[in-house]
């Protein structure tokens, strides 16, 4: 039998510092564009973010927070994730920089706004690739009590795709090239992709 540490959350973890994002790593990054219903724009990454379904495909990302994010795709119905890869990562950094709603994230990272195709949410022009959304649904978290929780899941149909030319090859996404930033851990942790390998699922 494997020494094992084990903890209780409720009780603490007795460490450190709390090793959750730590295990659940890496992540994709939610590079979330949004704009309000007056046309500001908003750019915004997070930390929590993830793939849920194909046919249709569905994305979402959790805010701890009611953010600028949330609010806007609530109004607006619309968003857009982008890739953020080891070349943005400084301006994915930026855009992250606690500022007023009127700032322009776009802008204060360096980034350009290229407009949508089926939604009215701009993507960010340099991103390797971006997934333009539809909204599904936001739901507020609750905790084992029942308890609302300030932490809102913005569910998002995938209603148009871009992809920069340089990452296909051979009519496949070059995920390798494109070098996705991660969130891999504690406070100031990233990870990017290194070696990658196949394995196919058995058929019996």
């Amino acid at each position: 039998m494997n020494d094992v540490y084990f903890y209780d959350p409720a009780k603490g973890h007795g460490l450190k510092h709390d090793p959750f994002k730590a295990i659940v790593a890496p992540r994709l990054i939610g590079w979330i564009s949004s704009r309000s219903p007056s046309g500001q724009l908003n750019l915004a990454p997070y930390s929590f973010f993830g793939a849920f379904a194909t046919f249709p495909a569905i994305i979402g990302f959790c805010s701890e927070g009611r953010k600028d994010s949330i609010g806007n795709i609530e109004a607006t119905g619309e968003f857009v994730w982008n890739l953020s890869s080891r070349a943005l990562a400084e301006q994915m950094n930026r855009s992250s920089a606690p500022v007023a709603p009127e700032v322009n994230e776009f802008e204060l990272a360096g980034l350009t706004a290229a407009p949508g195709r089926n939604v009215a949410v701009p993507h960010v022009g340099e991103s390797p690739a971006s997934l333009e959304c539809k909204l599904l649904q936001i739901v507020r978290l609750h905790n084992l009590e029942g308890e609302p929780m300030d932490n809102y899941l913005a569910l998002g149909q995938v209603v148009g795709v871009h992809i920069q030319s340089a990452y296909l090859k051979d009519g496949l996404f070059d995920t390798h090239a494109a070098q996705p930033v991660m969130r891999a851990g504690y406070r100031a942790d990233y990870a990017q992709i290194g070696e990658m390998f196949e394995m196919f699922r058995p058929t019996a």
